[in-house]
Parts: structure tokens; sequence; C-alpha cells
């Protein structure tokens, strides 16, 4: 009889986990940005088209969206996405550098009938958060904590990225996030958009590693998205479906419409449509990609390690970005030593919004121009 892990990396009807980035418009510039973020891409959906593809999932029956950028409040039709979608009865999870989530933007999302906001820390005070994520960043996160909870927002996650910086303040992290009655949320650190620049910079060590497994063990009340698998051969798996599931149960909506296996593999390689030309149902359910990437066993090469049936092979976007087979190893994989990990040979990375960046490059490889600009934090409390 097939198990339930195996109907999921044969795909499902509908995307369990989908990932919908409103814009690549953000007034931060984090070094770890996976999408490369800062300029608006002046293609990107309009409200009709966001109502169009909406409608789309409702008939597919997705039930909860995760929504994010850039910084997604920063989309000049933030709110009536979210309150369509809240219409539908599609649920809306949105990842925030809390910097535009004033009093009253607090109040439209507490009469929401389900809407939980992820704010983005990457550390526990200003000089470990603001080193990745610019200056003043933390201050502006602790106000929209501080807003979310006086408006009685519940759901609130603190969502942290895993670095060695930041792999020494998770207690205080999550003594953090209680304060504001919210849970921490940590994800991985993934070489995709700009963290290509500073992955082997920010990669946790072996001992970091083990130290991460033995601290999710211990507070399994801690979320982290399933980001965690490839940590499994230390021992008995953490929660989750501890498999990749890009394009399986897992995709990602750029701005523009394009979608691509996961959020982390925003590259052509991974590109299996576009709404503008197909549903989105169509792209699912059809596309040549999707299919591809359901037939085949994650990481064959991986079959005869002690761990694969806890890992399978880790993680897609990470092996690509680091030069990896994609049916082998994660390149972080604890079966391995750190010696084993360093970059082969990493492709260029073809899709840059930085404001910052001069020679960026489209997703068709094109240089685009770029005077840069300084990087300023918006919105106000009141």
């Amino acid at each position: 009889m097939t198990n339930i892990r195996d109907q999921l990396i044969e795909g499902l009807s509908s995307p369990l986990c989908l990932t919908w980035e409103l814009t690549w418009a953000c007034n931060l510039s984090c070094r770890h940005c996976l999408s490369a973020s800062g300029i608006r891409d002046e293609h990107e959906l309009n409200l009709a088209q966001c109502r169009r593809l909406l409608d789309d999932l409702r008939r597919m029956q997705v039930f909860y969206l995760n929504i994010g950028g850039g910084e997604p409040m920063m989309h000049p039709s933030f709110f009536e996405i979210v309150e369509y979608a809240d219409s539908l009865g599609i649920g809306v999870k949105f990842s925030t550098n809390g910097t535009r989530l004033n009093r009253a933007a607090a109040r439209r999302i507490a009469a929401l009938s389900y809407c939980n906001v992820q704010v983005s820390l990457d550390g526990s005070d200003p000089a470990a958060n603001d080193a990745i994520r610019g200056a003043g960043s933390f201050r502006r996160a602790i106000i929209a904590l501080e807003n979310l909870a006086d408006a009685h927002v519940r759901g609130t996650k603190v969502s942290v990225v895993v670095t060695n910086r930041s792999i020494d303040h998770l207690d205080e992290l999550r003594a953090l996030a209680g304060r504001y009655g919210a849970r921490l949320r940590l994800t991985r650190l993934r070489p995709s958009g700009r963290a290509q620049e500073c992955y082997e910079e920010l990669a946790l060590d072996d001992e970091q590693q083990r130290y991460l497994y033995d601290y999710l063990r211990a507070h399994p009340e801690i979320q982290t998205a399933d980001s965690f698998f490839h940590l499994n051969g230390l021992g008995e798996p953490l929660p989750g479906l501890n498999f990749c599931g890009a394009g399986r149960v897992v995709c990602l909506i750029d701005p523009v419409g394009d979608v691509y296996a996961c959020p982390f593999t925003i590259h052509p390689d991974f590109l299996a449509g576009s709404v503008k030309s197909d549903s989105f149902m169509t792209i699912w359910r059809e596309s040549k990609l999707f299919m591809d990437l359901r037939a085949e066993a994650p990481a064959n090469g991986c079959q005869s390690c002690s761990a694969y049936s806890r890992c399978h092979g880790g993680c897609l976007a990470a092996k690509f970005f680091t030069g990896r087979p994609l049916d082998g190893a994660d390149p972080s994989c604890v079966m391995t030593t750190t010696s084993n990990r360093v970059s082969v040979s990493a492709p260029v990375r073809v899709s840059d919004h930085s404001r910052h960046a001069f020679g960026r490059h489209d997703k068709r490889g094109a240089t685009i121009k770029q005077e840069p600009t300084r990087p300023c934090l918006g919105g106000t409390r009141s």
C-alpha cells in the first residue's frame, strides 16, 4: 500500500504550501534576501489579475496562501488582495519587515477572518539584527509587534533565518516573541537570491548544526516550515514532511505571475509557466516541469544512505545554487563533513531586483542598468 509520503511525493491536485510574492519592492536590503528584492517590477500583476488568480485558487480549494515579497505591504493593492482572499475563504499568512505595519494596518489585519503575520528579525538586539537587515530595522520590527499585540492579532510569528550570527540568540528570540504573544519561527538559510553572496560566510558549521537539531528537538513548539529536514541524519526526524516538496506540494508565484517549483528556486531552470497565459490550475497539474519533478524519487544518489528515509537528500535549491547534482546530497548534509560542503560551480544569479546593484540581470540574463539608491525605513506607528 502506498503510504502518505509516497502520495505527496507523487504530487497533489492542489499545493499544500503556495507562496505568492506580491512585489519585489522593498525598503530594506537584507543580506540574505532569497529574491534579491528592492525595486518593483513594472509588469507585476494588477489588482484585476490578482483577483482572477485568487478565483482560480478558490476553485482548486487552496485553503491558505503564504504572501511575501519584497515587502508585500509596499504593493499598492496589498489590503485589497488580502481582503479579497479572505472573502473567498482563503487564509493568508504574510511575511513583513514591519516598517509599514502601523496601528491602522494592525487593526485592519485584526478584522480579517484568518490572517497570520510573520515579522522578520535576525537577532534579539539591534546590533545583531541590523547587521543583516539594515540600520533601524530592529526598532521598526518591534514597533510592528507592539501594534499587532495591541490590536489583538492572533497567530503572530517572529520569523528568523538561522545563520551563524543568530544561532546564539535562540533563547532570547523565543523570549522576545513571547513578550508580544507571538511564537518563534525558524527557517533555513539557503544560497538563493542575495544569499548567494554570503552563504558560506553565514552558514552553520557542524557544531552549530548539531546544536540547532538538539534545540529543535527540545522545543517542538518552534515552527520551522519543514526547513531543517537535512538535519535528520543526526537522530529522530524533526516534525514535518521531511522531503523536498518543490513542484510536488510546494510552489511559488512571483510578482509578474511566473510560477516556480518553490520559493527558493527563482531561476529559469525551475520556471513552470505564467498565470498571465495559463490558469494556475493548468500549470500546477499539467506543466512538464512539475510532472518531471513528481516522476522521480528525490535524490536517487542518496538512496543507499542510512538516513535517506529521514531526509530524502535534502533541499533542491541548496543543491542547485551551490552547483551540486540534484540527485545527490544536500550541501549541508550532516552525514558528510564541512570540508565537503563548499560550492562546486554555482550558477550565475539571473534575477536581481536590488536597489543598490549595478549591472543587474533580468530573468533572461539581459543586463539592467540601475543607479544605487539609499535604503530607507518607511512607515510610522500611528
